[in-house]
């Protein structure tokens, strides 16, 4: 299994639309980083968040997972994660993971550094959608995430042959994501 680079990236990009839409180099001027890098692809948070909140005093449980949780925004500029709490978002791409990749997914260091932690999620060969991400605000302050700027860098993993059972042959409950999923245990 080798790491591949901004070539083959960006080859597979435009001939299979692995990643749509695609910036083809690294935007970085007056913003969080994003597009194609030497190595991975750093991918963008879009609009819509789920804001936690504990307003009704709800148990987190992941086989039983309460929406009420969680306040729906749509944000122009940025999003702001309370203290010692955490948002939902999804990218602004949209993935499609050949049968032979794996990906990893991790956060932005500029973030890191603001106590914001990423969690690292992994894409499984043929999943495809947008990527559901948690944010996590470690510090006792508000923090702001800003709308349209790179999230996250995603890193393409090739094996050598294909695996026998793909994600979609084993129809996983985050396929074809649209928005931002809440846990599912199927």
């Amino acid at each position: 299994m080798g790491l591949k680079n901004d070539r083959w990236i960006r080859e597979m990009a435009f001939k299979h639309k692995m990643i749509e839409p695609f910036v083809d180099k690294q935007v970085q001027k007056g913003v969080i980083s994003y597009g194609l890098s030497s190595y991975g692809y750093d991918f963008r948070v879009g609009e819509d968040f789920k804001v936690f909140t504990n307003v009704y005093n709800q148990i987190v449980d992941a086989k039983n997972f309460s929406s009420s949780s969680f306040v729906e925004m749509r944000c122009d500029d940025h999003c702001i994660i309370p203290p010692n709490s955490f948002v939902l978002a999804r990218s602004v791409e949209w993935f499609i993971i050949p049968r032979k990749v794996l990906t990893v997914c991790l956060g932005k260091s500029t973030y890191a550094r603001c106590g914001i932690v990423f969690n690292v999620t992994p894409l499984e060969p043929e999943w495809e959608g947008y990527i559901t991400v948690e944010l996590g605000n470690t510090t006792p302050l508000p923090a702001k995430i800003y709308v349209n700027e790179g999230i996250a860098q995603i890193f393409f993993l090739e094996a050598d042959e294909e695996c026998e059972i793909s994600y979609a042959d084993k129809k996983g409950k985050y396929q074809k994501q649209t928005g931002i999923w809440l846990p599912q245990v199927s």
